[in-house]
C-alpha cells in the first residue's frame, strides 16, 4: 500500500464550487480511496471469512452543494453498502475517520440495534480513542468513553432502533495534524488496529458472535 495523506488532500474540501471540489476530489483523494478498498476489501475477505467489496463514493446525486466529506465503504454486497452495515475509510477537512456504520437505509436497523444494546457491556472492551455519533454527517461525534458515562450511547441506540432516521457510527477520528505525518505503512497500521478492534462490534451487529 502507497496511500500517504497531504494537506492538499484535505484542502479539497475547501474548494469552492461542485464541479471544481470534485475535480479536486477525482484528482487527488479518490485514487487513494480507491488503492484502499483493493487493500482492505481483502483484509476484511480474510478476517471475516466472507468477501468484502469496496464502494468508492462518487457523489453522482449532488447537483448544487459541494460535498464536506468523501470515503471508501467496505460491505458484503458488490452493488451497494448502505443496507448493510460497513466499514469506511473517508475524509473531511479537518479529519479522516475509519468507522463502522449502520445507517438509516439499513432494513435490519431494528436487528442490529438490538444486537448492540444486548451486547452493550462490550463497547467497555473498545480503545478509549473512539468517537461515536448518530448522524453520519456530523464531523465530530462524541467520545466513546463519555458516551458510555452518560448514557449518550444507549439513546443513540435506540433511536437507531426505533426512529427512521436513526444512524449509528463508531471508530476512530484522526486529526489532519495528525494523518499528515504518518508515513504509508504507519498509516496502514492505524487502520489495521481501528478495524481489529470494530470487527469483533461488526460480527454482534450481524449477530455471528
Amino acid at each position: 500500500m502507497t496511500v500517504k495523506w497531504t494537506n492538499k488532500d484535505f484542502d479539497v474540501f475547501t474548494t469552492p464550487g461542485l464541479e471544481q471540489r470534485m475535480t479536486a476530489l477525482i484528482e487527488n483523494v479518490r485514487p487513494k480511496f480507491e488503492e484502499l478498498g483493493t487493500t482492505f476489501s481483502t483484509y476484511f475477505s480474510m478476517k471475516i471469512g466472507e468477501e468484502f467489496y469496496p464502494h468508492v463514493a462518487k457523489h453522482a446525486r449532488r447537483k448544487v452543494n459541494p460535498p464536506i466529506d468523501s470515503w471508501v465503504a467496505f460491505a458484503t454486497n458488490k452493488r451497494g453498502y448502505k443496507a448493510l452495515p460497513h466499514f469506511e475509510i473517508g475524509l473531511f477537512k479537518s479529519h479522516i475517520f475509519i468507522l463502522l456504520c449502520a445507517i438509516y437505509e439499513a432494513p435490519t436497523k431494528k436487528e442490529i440495534a438490538n444486537n448492540l444494546l444486548k451486547n452493550i457491556n462490550f463497547f467497555n472492551k473498545l480503545p478509549k480513542t473512539f468517537n461515536i455519533t448518530g448522524n453520519h454527517f456530523d464531523p465530530n461525534g462524541i467520545p466513546l468513553e463519555e458516551a458510555i458515562k452518560d448514557g449518550t450511547l444507549e439513546k443513540l441506540l435506540i433511536r437507531l432502533r426505533d426512529i427512521k432516521k436513526g444512524e449509528f457510527m463508531i471508530g476512530l477520528r484522526l486529526p489532519k495534524e495528525e494523518a499528515v505525518k504518518l508515513s504509508t505503512k504507519e498509516f496502514e497500521k492505524v487502520v489495521e488496529d481501528t478495524f481489529d478492534a470494530l470487527i469483533p462490534l461488526y460480527n454482534i451487529m450481524v449477530s455471528k458472535h
